[in-house]
């Protein structure tokens, strides 16, 4: 009995203690605590018509862009033929994200006469930085093989003269050459502060969109409408499990509380492995976590209508708790193979909040098939052990009474039946 009052404590007392911390730590998405949303339309030029290809390489780059900017994963999806939907949420300056993810970043070195020699597709890399000597903000490019050869020629040929670098068409820098540059790089200054160069060196890192992309929408989702978004799914949770909990209590008793138990210490651990795995908690991920707490509780009751049933066979109460779980397992265990077939389906052709239900889906239903066929059978085999609750009534066997004084002599007729 000591070995079941620790168990059943401890995990109690680390569900109230952790279950609000570990819910309010979790990263949240756009639709829980708000951000910016934006969509952005493809458009055909003289140089650059829409089409498949180009709208894939488009959605690629926004998702390295966005990416490099470090925000809380953001959601990047196509919407028809020429859109593209992005969500940012709880970017700190969405004005500052909208201007480097609606950028096309063509760049472009051109000499005195006008000529374009290089472009952005000659860069291996761009970092910001801080020129020692003057102070002042800059991006440090390095081309690529091809690219430094270009470069070499183009300041070999314009010693004296001036180059001018060039983003979408507008001038970043002209400085005048001086000397050779031979060694594969360049500097670029002229940014004010050094965010300013970050985000122009993201822009040159990710590459130039193969086409002209508008933004025709910006919606921003405030912390009112997140907050109201979160109170629901909170008020949801709550109600999803406490009437799990009761109808776990009404119709199995005692059995019904050591799943119930078990309830527990499995939304706990399902929290603490989404932490850890620094997921993104959107309403769809909620949704995914109240329907794997509702799988979880059906192992439990597959495995107590068999405990039941080997019970009314005549068996003693824990060898028909033993046959119970035995005799379920299977079934248990291809019912929650099949839904992790799916979630996996879901997660890898999915897109967005899609993911995110899937994660949560998989990962609570093995999560529950662990808890369901471990720990509740390790708590139960301690309660009938302990014989304090003798009556097959208080595990939902037979009757109602949590006492039955006849116990160990129906136990013992019971035992030389089951060996005859």
């Amino acid at each position: 009995m000591l070995k079941l009052t620790v168990c059943v404590g401890v995990i109690v007392a680390v569900f109230f203690v952790f279950i609000q911390p570990l819910a309010y730590s979790i990263r949240q998405g756009l639709d829980l605590q708000g951000g910016t949303h934006v969509v952005l339309e493809a458009e055909d030029t003289d140089i650059a018509k829409v089409d498949e290809d180009a709208m894939q390489r488009v959605v690629s780059i926004m998702e390295k862009r966005i990416n490099e900017l470090g925000l809380t994963e953001p959601i990047v999806q196509r919407e028809g033929e020429r859109r593209v939907i992005i969500e940012l949420p709880g970017i700190k300056d969405p004005d500052a994200a909208i201007q480097t993810i609606g950028k096309t970043a063509m760049l472009e070195f051109r000499d005195e006469d006008g000529n374009t020699v290089l472009t952005g597709s000659d860069l291996k890399d761009a970092q910001a930085a801080m020129n020692q000597q003057n102070n002042q903000n800059v991006v440090n490019l390095e081309f690529s093989d091809e690219g430094g050869k270009k470069f070499a020629d183009l300041t070999l040929q314009n010693v004296g003269r001036t180059i001018a670098i060039l983003l979408d068409g507008e001038v970043l820098t002209d400085p005048v050459v001086r000397e050779p540059i031979l060694g594969g790089r360049a500097e670029i200054s002229g940014q004010r502060t050094l965010e300013e160069a970050q985000r122009l060196a993201v822009l040159l890192r990710s590459g130039a969109l193969p086409v002209k992309v508008n933004i025709i929408e910006t919606r921003t989702v405030g912390p009112s409408l997140g907050q109201d978004s979160k109170d629901k799914s909170e008020f949801a949770f709550v109600i999803g499990i406490g009437a799990v909990l009761i109808f776990m209590l009404i119709f199995y008793r005692l059995s019904g509380l050591i799943a119930d138990i078990s309830l527990m210490a499995y939304t706990i651990a399902l929290l603490a492995i989404l932490k850890g795995l620094d997921a993104t908690l959107t309403l769809p991920g909620v949704a995914g976590i109240i329907l794997s707490i509702g799988m979880a509780v059906d192992a439990n009751v597959l495995i107590f209508e068999h405990f039941k049933e080997e019970f009314r066979l005549g068996k003693t109460l824990r060898l028909s708790m033993d046959a119970g779980f035995d005799r379920a397992f299977t079934t248990i265990f291809d019912s929650n193979i099949t839904t992790i077939i799916a979630a996996a389906v879901l997660f890898l052709f999915g897109t967005g909040s899609i993911r995110g239900f899937a994660i949560t889906l998989g990962l609570g239903v093995l999560l529950s098939m662990l808890t369901a066929i471990t720990l509740t059978r390790y708590m139960l085999k301690l309660m009938i052990a302990s014989r304090i609750f003798t009556s097959p009534g208080a595990y939902g066997a037979d009757g109602f009474l949590l006492f039955d004084p006849n116990y160990g002599r129906n136990d013992k007729k019971k035992a030389v039946k089951d060996n005859a």
